[in-house]
């Protein structure tokens, strides 16, 4: 693992040792690392939802779509 070195205002200091503390952090780094690891899932998430999105893929939501999400999600949860 390498290291990296970051300068923050007095302010986000606080802040980060605030929500280590408070949240069970062991340190500012691994508090750190947990919001990287969000964001990225945070991107990827939009990534697919922007590819979703993209014309000639759209379905439309109607009450028939949400029904057959119900039966569908009904028969994954007997299994």
């Amino acid at each position: 693992m390498s290291t990296m070195n970051v300068s923050l205002p007095d302010s986000l200091r606080e802040f980060i040792e605030s929500q280590v503390e408070s949240r069970g952090y062991a340190t500012s780094s691994e508090y750190v690392r947990e919001l990287i690891r969000r964001e990225q899932e945070r991107l990827a998430l939009r990534g697919l939802l922007l590819e979703g999105a993209k014309p000639g893929r759209a379905m439309r939501a109607d009450f028939d779509y949400f029904e057959r999400l119900r039966t569908k999600a009904r028969r994954g949860a007997r299994k």
